[in-house]
């Protein structure tokens, strides 16, 4: 990672084999994507724009985006991170697991402003960045038009619906990394580099060369799950790193690191990726985040991801979806709750609800939402965190 921090600034400008701009740290680079995408699809910057991109269609875009932008950061960001901050005891780690994530990387810098290394995990592909380089009026409309719908859910609900996750994972502009690409423009990051990435057998990170990317360019990328959208962009595109900065920031002093891995959590997926666990496993100390997350850190099926969590992370911010009592007393953590909680918001294991509400019975007040809201649509948040340990 500090050979990737030191060499960020380079990857705009990186060296150029057969028309390919070569990433500092392997594989190619598609930063030049990414900042046109930051563009458009953010509204960051003024720039002019490329003749085949219409000025109006993005201005429209940008009016309800910056709109939105602006509300979100008044109303949850100027409230929930302070708040969120004054929970934390020194120390701890910088580095950021958050399972479930779908496109939320606007949430984890929000919880964890500090961070240096966040690895989000979810269902979601992070997307084919190219098209931007051919889109027609008509399809930037329609794609943006996507894009609006399917991020209103972050920005004004705190949320994303499943149902707006799977829109993004078809069309013309990626929906993950627009995502991610507004998540930065929120808290006023910009990108640096961008590539597209696999983990080797020993679970260290590998971009993705012209070559890699050319041999599966018909190959779509794979369903991970039976009733989800199948992605229609090559499978090249389901895992990226991002470098970025505080605006006019240093890289080289600076830069933070965004990974996204296209992954099903369950046991029986997450036992089989060896490499994956192996990348966990290295990251060594963690802090961790997750909410409405349909409640599968409660299942049997999902054990594997909630131990990993349990056996790797000194602090967790969470609304209900996160590690029931049962297993975090267990591992030796201690739980403080906010707000309000009477029963889950999607059906979910009774004794679990039955922990929650005891621990919900002397929560302290919350003025913002974190994810989910429960069954009776009251705001509700989690804090695990290591338990002090015994004279």
């Amino acid at each position: 990672m500090l050979a990737l921090l030191a060499l960020a600034l380079a990857a705009s400008d990186g060296g150029v084999a057969g028309g390919v701009t070569l990433h500092p740290e392997g594989g190619q680079d598609f930063t030049a994507e990414a900042k046109l995408l930051f563009r458009v699809v953010a509204c960051q910057g003024d720039e002019p724009l490329p003749p085949h991109i219409d000025a109006k269609i993005v201005e429209e875009h940008c009016k309800k985006l910056n709109g939105r932008i602006e509300k979100y950061r008044q109303t949850w960001v100027q409230v929930a991170s302070p708040f969120i901050q004054k929970l934390k005891p020194q120390g701890l780690p910088t580095t950021i697991v958050y399972p479930f994530g779908g496109g939320d990387l606007v949430s984890a810098l929000t919880t964890y402003p500090e961070l240096t290394e966040v690895t989000t995990m979810s269902l979601e592909h992070a997307g084919d960045p190219r098209r931007i380089h051919k889109i027609d009026a008509r399809r930037l409309k329609d794609s943006l038009a996507v894009i609006d719908a399917t991020s209103a859910g972050l920005l004004v609900a705190n949320d994303s619906k499943t149902e707006n996750l799977m829109k993004g994972q078809r069309g013309d502009l990626p929906g993950q990394l627009s995502f991610f690409l507004i998540a930065l423009a929120v808290h006023g990051y910009e990108p640096v580099s961008v590539r597209y990435i696999s983990l080797d057998k020993e679970g260290k990170v590998k971009g993705h060369t012209a070559e890699d990317i050319a041999a599966v360019e018909g190959k779509e990328a794979k369903l991970l799950h039976s009733r989800w959208v199948a992605p229609d962009f090559s499978e090249a595109f389901d895992n990226y790193e991002m470098v970025f900065v505080k605006k006019g920031g240093d890289p080289k002093k600076e830069a933070k690191v965004h990974r996204h891995f296209a992954q099903n959590l369950d046991n029986d997926h997450v036992l089989a990726n060896e490499p994956l666990r192996k990348y966990l496993d290295a990251r060594g100390r963690i802090c961790a985040m997750t909410k409405a997350a349909s409640y599968l850190l409660w299942r049997d099926n999902f054990s594997t991801i909630r131990d990993f969590l349990l056996a790797h992370m000194e602090f967790m911010v969470s609304d209900s979806t996160g590690v029931p009592p049962a297993f975090a007393t267990k591992a030796g953590f201690e739980q403080q709750a906010f707000g309000k909680f009477s029963a889950s918001f999607l059906g979910a294991a009774p004794q679990h609800n039955a922990d929650f509400v005891k621990l919900w019975a002397k929560a302290e007040p919350l003025g913002f939402r974190y994810g989910y809201l429960d069954k009776a649509l009251q705001y509700h948040m989690l804090i695990t965190r290591k338990a002090a340990k015994k004279e």
